[in-house]
């Protein structure tokens, strides 16, 4: 039988997010991805209109290149 619980943290996906969706995902306040934006360092936004919106699996990926904070070998 397959396990009802779902322990993932991150809401149900839809095709594109928000910054809020994306900040919620990632625990950061959410005029960080603005501040990310600005700077050129955070996952690849798409101006949607005058809105920010994000591809999950740019976030994804983006999220994955970062470095280990602190860990050394």
């Amino acid at each position: 039988m397959p396990d009802r619980l779902d322990r993932s943290p991150a809401p149900e996906r839809g095709a594109l997010a928000s910054p809020a969706d994306v900040a919620a995902y990632l625990g950061v306040p959410v005029k960080t991805p603005y501040q990310w934006k600005y700077r050129g360092t955070g996952p690849a936004p798409l101006k949607v209109g005058r809105h920010l919106r994000y591809r999950w699996r740019d976030v994804d990926t983006w999220l994955n290149r970062q470095s280990p904070y602190g860990l050394t070998a």
